[in-house]
């Protein structure tokens, strides 16, 4: 992912990112922005869902005084306040059809026009598009333009599920912790391994958010305890991984039950990791080679 950025920071291109809710793709146009030749320049960003198509339109290009009840006064739209710039817009997927046509003839002629003027004004705004949903299935419905997707993804990044990078857990947890031990000055330093096997088997529907929010929650639960306990979490990811572990049943000799939950081991580290075995072998403490023959052995 860090290296796609890389790739398309210094050129000023139009960049799609395209992943679930709470997956931090703001967090990824700001990592473009603020590393690239325009980072002295404004970032100002936009969600482009529930909103009123004649309150987007003046938020993104302006009013002048007049223009619609309660235009008391001119107002720039975000794309001029970005001059020079990025404009990250948000949920670009539920925009309206006349909303996106007026989009697209402003990628294709780097000019706006304020609401009520008379006049367009070239604007020099770089743009960074977001959607949880899937565009070309949209285009096929008819919902959205197939011209404004061409111009929206130049270039596009794909940023996966919290459920698909499992390793990234404890290093989001950790941080989180400081974060909010820090703003409401508890002395936590962090989770226990429980906790965060805990954390490890939730499937996350709600992504990074959802881990923000649940860490938040925790550390405010935590009191004065220095270490997060699975106590601290909440009923339902305790749960999942209480239904984890009791998959593996008390039955058979010693040595099936061994082979059992070798096996159970296996299955959850490929899924966690993609498959990648040098990752598997060195969570385990074990050789790749070593891996690949214990694999041959469950038939994986």
């Amino acid at each position: 992912l860090f290296k796609l950025c890389e790739k398309v920071i210094d050129l000023d291109i139009t960049v799609l990112i395209e992943g679930e809710t709470g997956t931090g793709k703001e967090l990824i146009a700001r990592c473009i922005h603020y590393n690239g030749p325009r980072k002295n320049k404004p970032f100002v960003s936009q969600n482009c869902g529930g909103i009123p198509e004649t309150l987007l339109t003046s938020e993104l290009f302006g009013h002048k005084r007049g223009s619609f009840t309660g235009a008391i006064a001119d107002k720039k739209g975000l794309f001029e306040v970005a001059d020079g710039g990025t404009i990250f817009l948000d949920e670009v997927g539920e925009m309206s059809p006349a909303m996106q046509t007026t989009l697209l003839r402003v990628l294709q002629d780097g000019e706006i026009r304020p609401l009520g003027a008379d006049y367009h004004k070239k604007v020099n705004t770089r743009v960074i598009s977001a959607t949880n949903r899937n565009l070309e299935e949209e285009v096929d419905k008819g919902n959205f333009s197939e011209d404004l997707l061409y111009r929206l993804n130049v270039f596009t990044i794909k940023v996966p599920p919290l459920r698909q990078r499992t390793g990234d857990i404890r290093l989001l947890a950790d941080y989180f912790v400081g974060k909010y031990s820090q703003k409401i000055d508890k002395p936590v330093k962090g989770l226990s391994q429980e906790a965060l096997h805990c954390l490890e088997n939730y499937h996350f529907p709600g992504n990074v958010r959802e881990l923000e929010n649940e860490i938040e929650r925790a550390v405010a639960l935590a009191q004065d305890v220095s270490v997060i306990e699975p106590s601290h979490l909440s009923g339902k990811i305790v749960e999942k991984s209480a239904t984890i572990g009791s998959e593996l049943e008390m039955r058979g000799t010693l040595k099936e039950m061994v082979e059992a939950l070798e096996k159970s081991v296996l299955t959850r580290l490929l899924e966690k990791h993609s498959g990648n075995r040098t990752r598997i072998a060195k969570e385990l403490g074990m050789s790749r080679y070593g891996l690949m023959k214990k694999m041959q052995r469950y038939g994986f």
